[in-house]
């Protein structure tokens, strides 16, 4: 991808054109609440919601973490992205080419550059071998892979070959950063050798499309059926999920992700139009994953066998989820026939097969409650009292108060006991905590400046309602510097928002009050443009009558000047005409 600096004014034209709330729902689930939308934080395990987008200002404001910013700080805070990437991202949403000046990359795309290159050298000439090998061309036909299915993969061929891939690269140093070739005895003077031979190789991406490694099934008799590229400074199999990349681009909001075990599944699934199924890469689910699932959809279905050592890794997946569960997240587990994986009874007995397992999939609470319960015996009180304690660990672990309620209710009936009794026994006899209110006590009140800036922020329009800057500049109120060249901005640039005002000010510590001040608010004003204009006459009427004490002053110790009497006659005129409000 080409370097250089991507132009301010792509930047300032891309935040115009995205709209905040089409980024933020996605991965948010939001409801709206007045003129903002409200959800529970992303970025912590809050209980109640104090997560806010707003439309007007373009922003977002993490009242539990403390975060705020526009789509690109947004995407760059959850996605984990740096701003090139989010940029990036971002014009891709909306089908733009992210536009370059002269001059070079980041840092952080320029530690990457070399091993990314390397990794698409690999993948093309992986690609063009499978063109040439009738042996991988007829494994993937026994298999149903048809070329479309293949090409929309990227399924490869590594040759049996100790430097097939090797010679493709003058300097190997990339590749060997990348995992793809392995130095001998460590030493890459001594040269290097391919790291994958004789098998078929499948790119895993990352969200953004880039190839980062290579999954390779054997074609021999190699005792490793699967290989995975190392961990690198790119790849970290306990964070990527194959075939992520390909089911966002067949759904970019699925309403549900397979979690599956094996590439082949993954590609057998989407040859049978099941395109939302991904893979794990040879590890079991990790929390990096779920989350990353959880970004994508708001159903995640783990599809195991349903042998012992699918229900083993079933359970340990469910582990894995009880931390991130709450409200728009839910979690299913689809056990298979005896015998079969997700690519074979599709496969042997059609996509009904693969419905019916899904219809049967059981709810993460029923999942957790029958595999315990299955060790106590419920019929004995000693045995209902042993399901309660097994069960504690796990209910302890769930963040969310309405999931584990609701898991708590499911227990009731098999404990025979109360909700009450159930939930004392559970906290320990302690009496739950109540909730602290989130805006609890009536808010200071604010000073002019400062209510007019929250205005500015909330409504940019307004300032084309204010005609003279430099007598408003004369009120001598703290902030009344700032609040004038937010205005100054506003009319010039009549089209700009809350969010790009931030972006574009210079000054850290006014772009800090700012920030402060863009915050939402408890209680909108009934009537802003009264309310404004209220607080602009108040702040003018200050700055005439400081400006007329200050040439009375002058004049009882010299003669005023006849451009100095005119000016107080003016003023003095001006605010009888304003009759304002006595100042506080």
């Amino acid at each position: 991808m080409a370097g250089g600096r991507i132009p301010e004014s792509f930047i300032s034209d891309l935040l115009a054109r995205v709209d905040i709330v089409d980024v933020i729902s996605p991965r948010v689930d939001l409801k709206r609440a007045g003129r903002e939308w409200r959800g529970l934080s992303p970025f912590s395990n809050e209980k109640t919601p104090s997560f806010f987008v707003s439309p007007a200002k373009q922003m977002y404001f993490d009242f539990s973490s403390g975060q705020n910013g526009n789509a690109i700080g947004f995407l760059m805070a959850y996605e984990r992205l740096d701003f090139v990437e989010a940029v990036e991202e971002l014009a891709r949403q909306l089908g733009l080419e992210v536009p370059r000046e002269g001059g070079r990359g980041g840092p952080s795309r320029a530690a990457t550059a070399g091993p990314l290159e390397a990794l698409e050298t690999a993948q093309r000439h992986f690609e063009g071998q499978l063109r040439r090998s009738q042996v991988a061309i007829d494994y993937l036909k026994r298999r149903g892979v048809d070329g479309a299915t293949a090409q929309a993969f990227g399924i490869g061929f590594a040759p049996d070959s100790w430097d097939s891939l090797t010679r493709q690269f003058s300097d190997p140093r990339h590749a060997l950063a990348a995992g793809l070739l392995i130095a001998r005895d460590d030493d890459p003077a001594r040269g290097c050798y391919d790291r994958f031979r004789n098998r078929l190789t499948f790119p895993i991406r990352d969200t953004r499309g880039r190839v980062i490694a290579f999954g390779g099934r054997t074609l021999g008799d190699d005792p490793a059926k699967y290989l995975n590229s190392p961990e690198t400074d790119l790849f970290h199999k306990g964070r990527q999920l194959y075939g992520l990349y390909e089911a966002r681009q067949a759904e970019s909001h699925p309403s549900e992700l397979f979690v599956v075990e094996g590439y082949m599944d993954v590609v057998g699934l989407a040859r049978h139009g099941i395109r939302t199924a991904v893979a794990t890469l040879g590890t079991a689910t990790t929390s990096d994953h779920l989350h990353l699932l959880f970004r994508s959809t708001r159903r995640v279905v783990f599809c195991f066998d349903g042998d012992a050592a699918g229900r083993r890794a079933a359970w340990k997946a469910l582990e894995q989820a009880l931390p991130t569960l709450g409200p728009g997240r839910e979690v299913r587990f689809m056990f298979l026939p005896d015998g079969h994986d997700p690519d074979s009874l599709v496969a042997e007995q059609g996509v009904e097969a693969w419905a019916r397992a899904l219809e049967a999939a059981q709810p993460l609470s029923r999942f957790l409650l029958d595999s315990v319960s299955a060790e106590c015996d419920l019929t004995s009180p000693d045995g209902r009292a042993q399901l309660v304690s097994r069960c504690k660990p796990h209910l302890d672990r769930i963040e969310d108060a309405a999931t584990r309620t609701a898991i708590v209710d499911a227990l009731v009936p098999r404990t025979r006991l109360s909700h009450a009794e159930l939930e004392s026994i559970l906290r320990g006899n302690r009496a739950a905590g109540a909730e602290a209110g989130a805006g609890g006590g009536a808010e200071r009140r604010q000073k002019p400046v400062g209510r007019a800036l929250q205005l500015l922020l909330e409504t940019p329009a307004l300032a084309a309602r204010v005609a003279d800057l430099e007598e408003l500049a004369q009120a001598a109120q703290p902030g009344v510097d700032l609040l004038v060249a937010v205005l100054d901005h506003l009319i010039e640039y009549p089209d700009t928002t809350a969010a790009g005002l931030l972006r574009d000010w210079h000054d850290p510590e006014q772009r800090a009050i700012l920030e402060k001040l863009a915050r939402p608010q408890a209680l909108p004003p009934a009537d802003p443009d009264s309310e404004f204009d209220e607080i602009i006459a108040r702040l003018r009427d200050r700055g005439r009558r400081l400006r007329v004490q200050e040439l009375l002053d002058a004049a009882g110790a010299r003669e005023l000047s006849a451009g100095e009497m005119a000016e107080l006659r003016a003023l003095t005129a001006a605010r009888a005409a304003a009759q304002p409000r006595a100042d506080e």
